[in-house]
């Protein structure tokens, strides 16, 4: 039997393929390449380019690769564009996983892995980690889309034989440390990629938003986790669900934060670049501290993280990005 990865050709999704085949797994990807790359699927996995809502598309590739578990990565995951083109998201994100969904159950698919965000829960309530009983209260379009389809996934798995675990991603950053693949998204938002292409010389400084906010330094802090720890995080779960689990939700992260200054710093200093920083005024609706309380997914899922510090993630992403160029030559 086979695991069908959608959007198996972006950041995350070709990180999941490796760690499915470094496990001896059939993998089967579906992905409409607008944001992925058919060079960041290892030719061992078959690369089917579509959409999963697409649900014509979607059964007939299950029926014919023997695929017996779903885990969902495609969509839309930029928050500003989303409050700017919302349609786009719930679209992209809420609808096609709704059509992806109706597929699965037509298909008898009885294990779902949902690629979710701590987007859902918006600006925490109280401070300190934060928990997966939380008030959800999204304040983007991207994190209600997500919201959206994680309902969805419960109601389908009450009217029908589905068995799914949600894992709620915090920042995901770093490379496959073998370098097979990386974040390679063009024009790509995250804090770690960025700082990684100014100490490559890639842009000309960096960017802080915001140095006043009540943190020890002043700058946003976020909890980021390395996306191979991730992508382990999520072969955990699927032998959850092999093993008879039923539902399953849970926080991505390390429970501890950084903030904007100190992963500046860290790569300023591992790079070896002291590239220039300068401090601009706050970005509306940039939330303080994001941090996952993460001890769910450790205790339900005996998961334990290898990469769990900033030097770690910071290592993988710098050697990532000074080999992308070439890469992206080659491909």
């Amino acid at each position: 039997m086979g695991v069908l990865v959608t959007g198996g050709a972006g950041y995350i999704g070709s990180h999941m393929v490796w760690e499915l085949l470094d496990q001896g797994e059939k993998v089967v990807v579906l992905d409409n390449l607008s944001t992925g790359f058919d060079w960041a699927v290892p030719k061992r996995a078959k690369l089917v380019v579509g959409d999963v809502g697409d649900k014509d598309k979607v059964c007939s590739l299950i029926k014919k690769e023997k695929i017996d578990s779903i885990i969902h990565f495609a969509g839309s995951v930029v928050v500003p564009e989303s409050v700017e083109d919302p349609l786009k998201y719930y679209g992209n994100n809420t609808s096609n996983s709704r059509d992806l969904l109706e597929a699965a159950v037509k298909s008898g698919i009885d294990k779902f892995i949902f690629s979710s965000t701590a987007a859902v829960y918006g600006a925490p309530m109280t401070s300190g980690p934060i928990r997966e009983d939380a008030l959800l209260n999204p304040m983007s379009p991207y994190g209600s889309s997500k919201l959206m389809t994680e309902i969805m996934v419960r109601d389908v798995a009450i009217a029908h034989d589905m068995r799914y675990v949600m894992l709620r991603y915090f920042n995901v950053a770093g490379s496959d440390p073998k370098l097979r693949t990386g974040q390679s998204t063009v024009g790509a938002t995250h804090l770690i990629k960025l700082a990684c292409e100014t100490a490559l010389g890639k842009r000309s400084h960096m960017n802080i938003f915001g140095t006043d906010y009540d943190t020890p330094d002043g700058t946003c802090v976020r909890d980021y986790v390395h996306v191979s720890d991730l992508v382990s995080a999520h072969y955990a779960a699927l032998n959850f669900l092999r093993q008879g689990g039923l539902k399953f939700t849970a926080n991505c992260g390390y429970s501890q934060g950084y903030s904007v200054r100190q992963v500046i710093e860290t790569v300023q200093r591992i790079s070896g670049n002291n590239f220039p920083v300068i401090e601009e005024k706050r970005r509306p609706g940039d939330i303080p501290a994001l941090v996952a309380n993460s001890h769910r997914l450790e205790n339900r899922l005996d998961w334990r993280p290898r990469y769990n510090s900033l030097d770690a993630i910071v290592e993988t992403a710098l050697a990532w990005e000074n080999t992308l160029s070439e890469k992206r030559r080659t491909a």
